[in-house]
């Protein structure tokens, strides 16, 4: 999906336009004082075989829990052997324009999601104190965490997304607004590579080392993920080496034809780095397809001009015109499998609605015009210089995806937003990936156990952004929990109609409040906005 900075400006604006309706109509829920759970299966989400028992919360906080558990409650809930587990942490999600709009996230807690980690990609607000006081304000569903965006401080301090290396003048500038970040609250720094091709790897270097002194993790969009991936992941790892940061591989992948297989090889790099003492893990959603803006077609040295410049040149220089085609052609092919139009598909177009879930092919074939990739090249061209437009792009191989779901220090991650409800044809990813894991990956293919399924879904993330009280059922841990049904749980939402919720998921807990009750939506909102390990208040930081 497109990645864009969200303003402190707009967050504000919208959230003052809107405040009235939601105090009126969404105030947050308290937590019941107390609930037993009963007649569970429960997974722990540390890996540990599932085991019948009962779980007590009260206020919201986890009381207890065992096989034998005899406790008073208010409410008590019996969930006929049903799975009972932490909730599931999102560790890549666009979520921060979405919630402003749609703040109970409706789309990610009745997957079971009942923590977001937003700003990914390189792309946040700049001011983090300013942007986690507007989410305090918010009636949220699920809780959310940030992380400070690489490529947003980079265009702050630079005065814009230049192309060109920073100075040494505007690392330290890109440094301290890093810094700030952390102390007020994010949980460490993204990186959004491919989208900032000019970026020198010591640029994030130096910012991840002000990270690592903040206890922060260092999540990136790494700078390939077809034709030179491996060198790609490479560089993440160096970075991880030389400032001392933990790394994460987002949405880790390898696209196009040219590519499938090498995540044997990006798979071995993490496991060698790991073998070296370095804090590697990956993350990842469980399809063949990706999303991004149609942008990510251009070859880096055409992004040095803007569209505009780059369409005006397409137009009127001929031999312009053939380089650049024939190297959008090129990536077409070989980074995004798209040998055939038909493979590429706009998912939302800012300047023109109705090419929504139309593939390349179509729209060429409506315009009649021949359906080739040097055509599909032209369009490409065109509609960036007009606007926005993402897509999704039909690029990899399910062995990859499979290999790299098994590693054990993949995460699941969605990789998608908060939506208004059918806008658009996105990827189904924002509906979808946590139960297509387990009705998918688990009950279909067996790809993994359930266990390490939910560990992928809980423990780990919870570990990787040191949220501490969170993804494991223990006594005195945050009553983020997930009631589902093995043989039921299932993803509904498709590539061709994915405004859809899944089926199987009855009951999503966060902080001891009932947000989804018989796969409904309640009137809770009891989420709030975390803060990362670098939290200081300001009379600290002024001394």
């Amino acid at each position: 999906m497109t990645k864009r900075s969200v303003t402190h400006s707009f967050l504000l604006a919208v959230l003052f336009s809107t405040m009235l309706a939601w105090t009126a109509c969404a105030a947050s829920a308290s937590a019941e004082p107390s609930m037993l759970i009963t007649n569970a299966r429960i997974v722990d989400g540390a890996g540990n075989p599932w085991y019948g028992g009962s779980l007590l919360i009260r206020g919201d906080r986890i009381e207890a829990v065992g096989a034998r558990l005899q406790a008073e409650a208010g409410r008590v809930i019996d969930v006929g052997g049903r799975i009972v587990c932490p909730g599931f942490i999102d560790v890549h999600n666009h979520c921060e324009r979405g919630l402003l709009e749609s703040p109970d996230g409706q789309q990610v807690v009745r997957q079971g999601v009942t923590t977001l980690v937003g700003g990914p990609c390189g792309g946040s607000v700049v001011d983090m104190g300013a942007a986690l006081r507007t989410l305090d304000g918010l009636p949220l569903g699920p809780n959310v965490c940030l992380l400070a965006g690489f490529n947003a401080m980079r265009s702050r301090s630079m005065k814009g997304a230049q192309a060109r290396p920073a100075t040494e003048d505007e690392i330290r500038q890109i440094c301290a607004l890093m810094e700030k970040a952390m102390q007020e609250g994010a949980f460490g720094m993204s990186t959004g590579l491919k989208y900032a091709p000019f970026t020198e790897t010591a640029e994030v270097i130096a910012a991840a080392k002000v990270v690592a002194h903040y206890g922060g993790v260092h999540m990136s969009h790494i700078r390939e993920e077809g034709r030179g991936v491996i060198e790609a992941v490479a560089e993440l790892i160096r970075i991880s080496q030389e400032s001392g940061v933990p790394g994460d591989i987002s949405h880790h992948k390898v696209t196009g034809l040219e590519v499938r297989g090498q995540s044997v090889t990006t798979l071995r790099l993490v496991d060698e780095a790991r073998a070296r003492g370095l804090d590697i893990t990956l993350d990842q959603y469980p399809y063949t397809a990706s999303s991004t803006g149609l942008s990510v077609l251009l070859p880096t040295w055409a992004k040095s001009e803007s569209a505009k410049t780059i369409a005006a040149r397409y137009a009127e220089d001929p031999a312009y015109r053939e380089k650049l085609r024939a190297a959008i052609v090129d990536i077409m092919i070989h980074d995004r499998a798209a040998e055939d139009p038909a493979r590429i598909v706009v998912a939302a177009c800012a300047f023109d609605p109705s090419l929504n879930g139309k593939s390349l092919r179509q729209v060429l074939e409506e315009q009649g015009v021949e359906p080739t990739t040097a055509r599909a090249a032209d369009l490409v061209v065109q509609w960036n210089a007009r606007g926005t437009v993402s897509c999704v792009y039909h690029s990899m191989d399910d062995a990859d995806v499979e290999r790299i779901l098994r590693h054990p220090a993949c995460m699941v991650a969605s990789d998608g937003t908060v939506l208004k409800f059918g806008a658009g044809v996105p990827h189904p990813r924002s509906y979808g990936t946590f139960p297509r894991i387990l009705g998918v990956y688990v009950r279909q293919k067996k790809v993994l156990s359930l266990e390490e399924a939910v560990r992928k879904m809980t423990s780990l993330p919870a570990q990787r952004m040191g949220l501490h009280d969170r993804g494991l059922l223990r006594p005195g841990l945050a009553a983020d929990l997930v009631i589902f049904d093995p043989d039921r749980i299932i993803d509904r939402a498709t590539f061709t109609d994915p405004h859809q919720y899944p089926d199987g998921i009855d009951y999503v807990f966060v902080n001891g409040s009932l947000v989804v009750e018989h796969s409904a939506l309640t009137a809770a909102r009891p989420g709030r906005a975390l803060r990362g390990p670098g939290l200081m208040s300001f009379d600290e930081r002024d001394r």
